[in-house]
């Protein structure tokens, strides 16, 4: 039904930081998550107010009020209103979300369209176009990042090419699978 409460009051032996989590890190992490309505960052909003609580420990342990959760807590609420403000200092909600950036259709169509002609062309023909056009090398700079002659280069560029040209896909005659 309702869940034990664990009252720690003041007594001969303060609660060390370590049982004080252990009693109370359950509560803490429900208060939390109803202030953020989110679990992760209802976990870190715990795990800051409980970082920022450690090095004091023993101070409110002396000071003889016996209410560690009334200290957590407003570390707690503290830490998020900071959190609530420096976010909302950047965003700034509107009931309409702004348009996405329109990409021309034509020129994704022909990207899609180009990148599948490519991927039909063998490998080595397919290397050669990616080399010369799309990263701007030479003849001489694809020979050598392949490994071949300047000659095999040009061969394989004007085959790819022809193939390019020819392609059904890029001719818009073969039917795009969406």
């Amino acid at each position: 039904m309702y869940p034990e409460v664990v009252v720690m009051e003041r007594s001969a032996s303060a609660p060390s930081f370590d049982e004080y989590v252990v009693a109370r890190g359950g509560d803490l992490l429900r208060t939390a998550w109803l202030l953020t309505g989110d679990h992760q960052r209802a976990e870190d909003l715990v795990q800051t107010a409980l970082g920022k609580t450690w090095p004091h420990w023993n101070r409110i342990t002396q000071e003889g009020s016996g209410s560690y959760d009334a200290y957590v807590r407003r570390v707690m609420m503290t830490t998020y209103i900071a959190w609530w403000r420096r976010r909302w200092n950047s965003e700034y909600p509107t009931e309409v979300l702004p348009e996405p950036p329109s990409m021309d259709t034509d020129i994704t169509d022909l990207r899609r369209d180009l990148l599948t002609a490519l991927s039909r062309l063998p490998r080595g023909q397919r290397a050669v176009v990616v080399l010369r056009f799309f990263e701007d090398r030479t003849e001489a700079q694809v020979a050598e990042t392949l490994g071949c002659s300047i000659g095999a280069v040009k061969t394989q560029s004007a085959r790819a090419l022809a193939a390019l040209r020819h392609s059904p896909i890029l001719a818009g005659e073969e039917t795009r699978h969406e």
